[in-house]
């Protein structure tokens, strides 16, 4: 066997010293010294610190009441008391008007409203009875919304039950519970959306098509 090179010896022999002196570790599943890890001289840490501020920062949106569980917010929108009015004078949230009442008010607002798009978009809208046919689709609908409503109230709330409604008002203070959260407040609010519904539908075509008022949607 050829002797091993002058280069080849001295690197052997710098290997093995190495080892001796723990400054280099052999593999795992290799003979010799165990691996040792050289300490770093470079450390690096950093702290966390909590920052308070100087002034507490105001909360623009928050549970209502400071309560996180009743499921809703106050935002300087929903909160405002302009948006509060309004909010109290819409016919669903009157609880000083009967339920038979405001179901007739929203059925008038939607029966009147209803006849214009279907007399303008139905089927029918080029020939001479596209007024009849318009309010009549109009009724049909009213019909099934009014069903529905009934539907819904039947599933909702069950007979003889209290009113579901809270007691209590934003601020705290204690009311009488909204009748229309039960079943026969419900019940006479579909009935009254039906007839009024029906009595807009037939007010609308009367100023149209027997008065001939001179409106945009002829």
């Amino acid at each position: 066997m050829a002797a091993a090179s002058p280069m080849a010896s001295q690197l052997k022999s710098n290997f093995a010293s190495s080892i001796s002196r723990g400054l280099l570790v052999s593999p795992k599943g290799l003979s010799g010294s165990s691996f040792k890890v050289l300490p770093s001289k470079r450390r690096t840490s950093f702290t966390v610190r909590a920052v308070q501020a100087d002034k507490p920062t105001y909360q623009v949106i928050q549970p209502i009441n400071g309560d996180p569980f009743i499921g809703s917010l106050e935002t300087p929108i929903t909160s405002s008391p302009l948006i509060a009015w309004y909010l109290s004078n819409l016919p669903a949230y009157r609880t000083s008007v009967s339920p038979l009442l405001r179901g007739i008010e929203v059925g008038l607002a939607h029966g009147y409203l209803l006849v214009g798009p279907f007399v303008i978009t139905g089927p029918l809208r080029n020939t001479p009875i596209a007024g009849a046919a318009g309010s009549l689709g109009a009724a049909g609908l009213v019909t099934i919304l009014s069903i529905c409503l009934s539907m819904y109230g039947i599933a909702s709330f069950k007979e003889g039950e209290a009113s579901t409604a809270p007691a209590l008002t934003l601020t705290g203070r204690k009311k009488e519970p909204d009748q229309l959260q039960t079943s026969d407040g419900w019940a006479k609010f579909s009935g009254g959306f039906f007839f009024g519904g029906i009595s807009g539908v037939i007010w609308a075509y009367f100023l149209l098509y027997v008065l001939d008022l001179p409106y945009y949607i002829k």
